[in-house]
């Protein structure tokens, strides 16, 4: 009996002026298949209202075009301004509310997890947890900006924990 795919990961970097954003799936024999990563920019100079509204207006369009099923966002981390921690912490709430609606599963991970489980290290930079995510999916798209590439790490993660407690599953 052929097994059913696997269902598609969203990953988001948020960010009030611009969110990045990866759909990926496993595939046969544990490939990964990237099927879009991109960047959503606000309106430039636009009020932090509009430019959550205007994020979460196309993150919703993507998630009924793509389809996914889970999201692997980035989890709450310190900020020395008190303010940048605020407005991002809006827009990662513009994003999980975006999900939770599309009735995707959320699950957040912190930046030294992704860099561990990309890199092998909590303090890799993100050039090289970007190197590593993109050769993951065996892409060279060395244009990918860097907000989506950071959202393709998160994904990844997501992916890779999945397997990891599939496998553990199996072992009780």
């Amino acid at each position: 009996m052929p097994q059913a795919p696997a269902p598609a990961v969203l990953g988001l970097d948020p960010g009030s002026r611009c969110t990045g954003y990866a759909v990926v799936a496993s595939g046969a024999g544990g490939r990964i298949n990237l099927h879009r990563a991109g960047a959503i920019t606000a309106p430039r100079g636009a009020p932090v209202p509009q430019r959550l509204g205007y994020i979460f207006s196309e993150l919703a369009r993507i998630i009924a075009e793509l389809e996914p099923a889970e999201m692997a966002v980035e989890g709450i981390f310190t900020a020395k301004n008190a303010r940048t921690a605020l407005v991002l912490g809006q827009a990662r709430g513009v994003a999980i509310l975006a999900g939770v609606r599309a009735g995707m599963s959320i699950h957040e991970y912190p930046p030294a997890t992704v860099k561990k489980s990309l890199v092998g290290n909590g303090r890799a930079t993100k050039e090289q947890v970007r190197i590593m995510a993109l050769r993951l999916v065996g892409s060279s798209q060395s244009k990918m900006p860097l907000d989506a590439s950071d959202a393709l790490a998160l994904a990844l993660t997501h992916l890779q924990s999945r397997r990891l407690a599939a496998t553990l599953e199996r072992l009780k």
